[in-house]
């Protein structure tokens, strides 16, 4: 997703005790910056010279948070919940680098679908739920879990571009022309609604 700002990145993985984070609560998007904030200075420690930026999903049904499912029941008893309801999903971005840091977050309402007990545990089956905040992806060709949303599509899936974009413009870094009239429809909207398209 990132390739589509038209800028060059490497990914470097952050090791931050997530299920800790979640487990000591908070407001959703408190809790989900955090955790952004925390994997981004990981990295940043490593890598002084970079712009680093960090994100964190979770998924927020009634005043539970939902991270990653750790083991199967628990991608199962997820699925269960949020099956045919309305949840929000809650992205946090940090961006550090020489001079700063940035940060934000955005919120997007989902619905999802009927999905059945066999559905589930193909999904389970297939090891699709344990890297996802609530067990799922709204990208998931086979499962197919939402819906319809109300909000940006790209912070569902766990990196919200246009708030990336202003997060990057902080540090003076903007996407090129050509990467912004390449951008899918989806992603329009969004970086109209901030100022970047």
């Amino acid at each position: 997703m990132l390739a589509r700002l038209g800028l060059p990145f490497e990914v470097q993985p952050a090791d931050v005790d997530e299920a800790a984070a979640m487990a000591a609560g908070g407001e959703p998007a408190g809790v989900a910056v955090a955790l952004a904030r925390a994997k981004a200075q990981a990295v940043a420690e490593q890598r002084p010279e970079a712009l680093v930026v960090g994100a964190d999903t979770i998924v927020v049904l009634g005043g539970s948070l939902l991270g990653k499912p750790a083991d199967a029941a628990e991608a199962r008893r997820m699925l269960a919940l949020l099956r045919e309801r309305t949840h929000l999903v809650v992205t946090g971005v940090a961006l550090v680098g020489p001079g700063g840091v940035w940060e934000g977050s955005g919120s997007t309402r989902v619905w999802t679908r009927g999905y059945s007990e066999r559905d589930v545990e193909a999904s389970i089956a297939r090891g699709d739920p344990f890297d996802k905040a609530g067990a799922y992806a709204i990208q998931d060709p086979i499962l197919r879990p939402v819906r319809r949303i109300e909000g940006c599509r790209c912070n569902v899936i766990g990196l919200p571009l246009a708030m990336v974009a202003v997060g990057m413009s902080a540090f003076r870094v903007w996407p090129s022309d050509e990467a912004l009239a390449a951008l899918p429809e989806e992603c329009r909207a969004c970086f109209a609604e901030v100022g970047l398209a």
